[in-house]
């Protein structure tokens, strides 16, 4: 992005840094790291050191690999402003490595300690009813404040001059879920120099946000305001992508800070928070890491592997590699509504689903009950007595398995022939005016996701302007927000013979969530031969009748137009409000040796698995592992000269799954052709080329 703002970033070289018992001898771990991490969260400064022991005792028989530690200990490693407190750290650290535990270091800067904010009160976060946050929870910061960013820095300088070269430190997480934007005087100034970077003239952003509307016209950039969820659709817009460059600030601000006085072998990762939450683009703030985490959670008790494994996937997506789920539950959470723990033998499937998808680490929240805190009744592997909880067991044996399994694991990835496009900008633009109130697009995007990854078994989730190129099947399902440089790149993957679908409510906006000055899909309509005349929000379903049999559209309906004469129409509206009528829902044309095709229609499961049927045979998309059970998810992983298959059981019902030809069961031994999977069970097939 072209601006000049008043950023407040701080640089501390090593020399400028004062840290009491720095040179404190550092334990090493004996073991090597392993391919695939099991690991938990542990806040050693809430339990006397003599029951530390005790505790990595039991993580270490439970095949724990790393803790990750002082993400929220501000106030136990700086008590006072400049006064610091690290025996407790170096000692939890060293009693981690002779358990063979590494570390996972948090700057802490995700809960300032009570002298701060009371010292520097301006730091507070201002909510968008003008009310100051307060002491007394988490992330009570704005994250546009100068002195708390100049703060956030000196601590992760501190913290990386002290342990960026100890050897049992692996890596460190930046913060802790970035989350919560600030609506205070600098914020909004901020705001308004962003813009102006951005547009150049006023004149400018009044005509690209049509500002003449409801006499909405600025004359000066002081008059713009900070908008929760009202206001103008650019101005909303250009609020959630200026949000996404302050967290990205925010991040850079520490790594500046941390990364010259860290050992170049120690990673540098945030964890983010998925689908639950998206008020800026986390694909921006995973640049800056080596790889991305994510905080993976069901707070009723529900799982849903379609929704988790295109949340996975995107997370890969971001930096095109594998991730960590840093946080995730053992069993339940205390913060849903009915806090419902998983199934017995859920938790290990779905950290196994969680690894098939291209995670290399499964990290718990957290290891043991606090005696006080907000979270007291949030699951654990340890009660606040020290004794292991019912699900210590499960999880102990998906630690034996990760360490079984690591050696076949060692390298691999995940592949896919099939993508699916998602954007933040498209996300936000929906959400902001959906139109039909349960118009979810996140529900828009797996309804696509689920049938493609039961039949292709692998999917990607990317961004419009990744290369295309190696993909048979590109699919993207609501991209309202279509900018010029992902027009092309689609224009372009079609013309080279790629096959591309576009979903309802593709290419409605421009890059200022303006409507686009001719018809859907927008820029590709030339392409498509066809547009959508009318959009309807719908109560009530509508029957569609295609080449692929009979469906229902449910929540909305595109009346498509031919304009083209080689566009094929492969499906049509039945009878319903009149204007849809007998009118193509679904059309699709050649170009050349690719194909487009356009969706209008949001379909049933039923009516998506046969489009997913035509869509991979018509794109040649074969299933690697060949034909399975319904409700076996299968997730291949690959590397040189070898796939890993892990096959989840996501259904209720015991299913025998033949292999087509003799395969290593990794987690039994000895070879096989088939595999036994009852509810929730698991295998570890690994294949030679």
């Amino acid at each position: 992005m072209r601006r000049t703002i008043r950023w407040a970033f701080v640089t501390l070289t090593a020399a400028s840094l004062t840290v009491t018992g720095a040179g404190c001898r550092a334990q090493t771990v004996t073991e090597p790291q392993p391919p695939i991490w099991l690991g938990v969260a542990w806040y050693p400064e809430q339990w006397p050191e003599s029951q530390w022991d005790a505790d990595l005792a039991l993580m270490e028989k439970a095949h724990v690999r790393f803790v990750r530690m002082a993400e929220f200990a501000w106030s136990s490693v700086e008590p006072a402003e400049d006064q610091y407190q690290w025996d407790w750290l170096d000692h939890a650290i060293a009693a981690a490595a002779r358990h063979n535990i590494y570390v996972v270091l948090g700057t802490p800067t995700a809960a300032p300690p009570a002298w701060l904010t009371q010292k520097y009160p301006q730091v507070l976060r201002v909510n968008a009813d003008g009310s100051v946050e307060q002491h007394g929870n988490r992330q009570q910061f704005s994250f546009a404040s100068p002195k708390y960013l100049e703060l956030c820095a000196g601590i992760a300088a501190q913290m990386g001059k002290r342990y960026g070269h100890n050897p049992a430190v692996i890596g460190w997480q930046i913060d802790n879920e970035l989350t919560t934007e600030s609506y205070d005087a600098v914020a909004k100034k901020d705001f308004q120099d962003w813009l102006k970077a951005r547009y150049l003239t006023l004149d400018n952003l009044n005509r690209r946000w049509a500002t003449t509307y409801w006499s909405q016209t600025y004359s000066a950039w002081s008059q713009i305001p900070l908008e929760a969820g009202k206001g103008n659709p650019g101005l909303l817009l250009s609020m959630r992508r200026f949000d996404t460059d302050m967290w990205r600030n925010y991040a850079k601000n520490e790594i500046d800070a941390l990364r010259p006085l860290t050992d170049p072998r120690q990673f540098l990762t945030t964890n983010v928070l998925g689908w639950g939450q998206q008020t800026y683009d986390h694909r921006a703030v995973a640049q800056l890491m080596d790889f991305i985490s994510y905080d993976d959670y069901f707070p009723q008790g529900e799982v849903d592997l379609a929704r988790n494994g295109a949340d996975d996937d995107m997370q890969r997506g971001f930096k095109d590699r594998n991730f960590w789920v840093m946080e995730t539950q053992p069993a339940f959470v205390n913060w849903g509504g009915v806090n419902q723990a998983l199934a017995k033998g859920e938790v290990r499937a779905v950290a196994w689903h969680n690894i098939g998808h291209g995670a290399d680490a499964i990290g718990y929240w957290q290891w043991r009950s606090a005696h006080n805190g907000q979270e007291e009744y949030h699951g654990t592997l340890v009660g606040a007595n020290g004794k292991p909880v019912p699900v210590y067991d499960e999880i102990a044996q998906l630690g034996a398995e990760f360490a079984k399994a690591g050696p076949a694991l060692a390298g691999t990835e995940p592949r896919s022939e099939v993508a699916i496009l998602h954007t933040y900008d498209s996300f936000w633009a929906i959400n902001l005016q959906r139109h039909n109130k349960d118009y979810d697009p996140v529900d828009e995007l797996v309804s696509y996701y689920r049938p493609l990854k039961d039949l292709a078994q692998s999917v990607d989730v990317i961004a419009p302007t990744n290369d295309l190129s190696h993909y048979k099947l590109v699919v993207a399902p609501g991209l309202n927000v279509l900018s010029d440089a992902a027009a092309k790149n689609l224009m372009a993957y079609v013309r080279g013979g790629g096959n591309l679908v576009l979903g309802q409510r593709t290419a409605m906006k421009d890059d200022d969530n303006g409507l686009q000055p001719q018809n859907q899909p927008g820029p590709l309509v030339d392409l498509l031969g066809a547009d959508v005349v009318q959009f309807y929000a719908l109560s009530n379903l509508v029957p569609v009748q295609g080449s692929f049999g009979p469906a229902e559209s449910k929540l909305w309906a595109e009346q498509l137009s031919l304009n083209a004469p080689d566009t094929a129409v492969w499906a049509r509206y039945g009878k319903s409000n009149g204007w849809l009528d007998g009118q193509p829902a679904i059309v699709s044309r050649k170009v050349g040796a690719g194909t487009i095709t356009y969706v209008g229609v949001w379909m049933g499961d039923d009516g998506m698995k046969k489009l997913a049927e035509k869509l991979l045979a018509m794109s040649g998309v074969v299933a690697p592992f060949g034909p399975v059970p319904a409700g076996v998810e299968v997730n291949p992983r690959y590397a040189g000269d070898h796939t890993v298959y892990i096959l989840v059981n996501t259904s209720s019902e015991t299913h025998v799954v033949q292999t087509e030809h003799a395969m290593t069961d990794v987690l039994l031994g000895g070879t096989t052709k088939s595999v036994t999977l009852t509810k929730f069970g698991v295998a570890v097939l690994a294949d030679r080329h």
